[in-house]
């Protein structure tokens, strides 16, 4: 049997960059093609039995997304989206500090629910107050831009 990970992440610079270079062309090429509506995707999985492996293809697209961060030397974490994560994980995730959280949460701006004493907040709330938080600032950014225009200060 093989050893599967019991980790989610990938660290930065754990996968050799040009093999996810590679492996992501070839993906691509494959979901570009007229025959990937009518055949299916054989995988097969350095260092082990070659045999075929079916897969979605939603799930081949999110490999993409993967690819595409490991061919660029980043790390990929993979979360579902009804994970509960602790305030730290979320403060780590919001890049703030977790006292900032937990105002956040105390404020009523991210959903969460307590166990314990202990606050856990669902991966799909925060990533939706982020989307809101990062539509804010784009937005505030915006109409900054167009003021030191108006103003002449550009």
């Amino acid at each position: 049997m093989t050893h599967l990970m019991d980790s989610s992440k990938i660290a930065p610079g754990e996968i050799d960059a040009e093999v996810a270079s590679r492996a992501l062309r070839r993906v691509k090429d494959y979901l570009l093609s007229d025959r990937a509506a009518a055949e299916k995707l054989e995988l097969i999985v350095e260092g082990g039995p070659r045999e075929a492996l079916v897969l979605p293809r939603a799930t081949v697209e999110m490999f993409v997304h993967i690819l595409t961060a490991l061919a660029n030397g980043q790390g990929v974490q993979l979360m579902p989206l009804q994970a509960e994560l602790t305030t730290q994980q979320a403060a780590d995730i919001l890049n703030v500090s977790r006292p900032y959280v937990v105002g956040l949460l105390d404020r009523g701006e991210i959903p969460h629910r307590l166990v314990g004493r202990h606050r856990r907040v669902r991966f799909q709330d925060l990533m939706e107050y982020k989307r809101k938080d990062d539509l804010r600032r784009d937005t505030a950014l915006r109409e900054l831009s167009e003021l030191d225009q108006d103003m002449g200060l550009d």
